[in-house]
């Protein structure tokens, strides 16, 4: 089992910034990937970006290369989401997941990840 809890978001003008957390605990040692994914009201749930556990390698979603960065800090098991030039359409709930079992990655497919959190709200007002 994997916990994430995700924290970070709020209110913010267009064109700010937020950064979102999520510490993973639990089966750290057999994680392969991490992501991000938002869903708005009435929406699907959208992929936004995901890392590798080990190296660097990153993969983003085009709604939001050269704005969002994904990022990692292995000693303190936490993924990060920093996000930046913020636009309404941005306005959704914000999860993290994590992939324990090793898949082709890179992948934007919800199913393809083994534990969700339980999202933070993230408002983007014009």
């Amino acid at each position: 089992q994997v916990q994430l809890v995700e924290s970070g978001g709020g209110l913010v003008q267009a064109g700010g910034s937020l950064r979102l957390s999520c510490p993973a605990s639990g089966r750290i040692f057999s994680m392969y990937a991490m992501g991000w994914f938002r869903q708005a009201p009435g929406k699907e749930r959208e992929f936004v970006a995901t890392i590798r556990w080990r190296g660097d390698s990153t993969y983003y979603a085009d709604s939001v290369k050269g704005r969002f960065t994904i990022s990692r800090d292995n000693a303190k098991n936490t993924v990060y989401l920093q996000m930046n030039s913020l636009k309404p359409e941005d306005t959704a709930v914000y999860y993290c997941a994590a992939m324990i079992l090793p898949r082709a990655w890179p992948t934007s497919r919800p199913d393809e990840y083994d534990y969700w959190g339980q999202g933070t709200q993230v408002t983007v007002s014009s």
